[in-house]
């Protein structure tokens, strides 16, 4: 599976952006993806995942209510809604795939895309 993660920018706190990754390889219907992130000096930390169908999702608490994840397997993409951006959801943001499940640690996920910075000024 190789997976490319767009969509990044400089916003002001409380704008939204959207993250995008596409995915190619493997069917992508079968793959848990998710969105981890990380900032400098810390460890990499998990957002969002969703399973295969979509219907099953789970956000970390800091980015619950303001975050959305979504995919569409027609397309191979998953998406990042992230509203009422906040200076420490500065980051860069990485999306993951694992086949068949995985949960909210780094170790669980075994594709990686190249990350695409996500910086919110205050």
């Amino acid at each position: 599976v190789q997976l490319q993660a767009s969509g990044g920018g400089l916003v002001q706190a409380g704008a939204s952006l959207r993250l995008s990754c596409a995915a190619s390889g493997r069917t992508f219907s079968n793959n848990y993806m998710g969105w981890f992130r990380q900032s400098p000096g810390k460890a990499r930390e998990f957002v969002a995942k969703i399973n295969g169908s979509g219907r099953s999702t789970r956000y970390a608490d800091s980015v619950k209510g303001r975050f959305t994840i979504s995919r569409s397997n027609a397309n191979n993409t998953v998406w990042l809604q992230m509203s009422s951006l906040k200076p420490e959801d500065t980051a860069v943001y990485y999306c993951a795939a694992n086949w068949n499940y995985a949960g909210i640690y780094p170790q669980e996920y075994d594709y990686w895309g190249q990350g695409t910075q996500v910086t919110v000024s205050s």
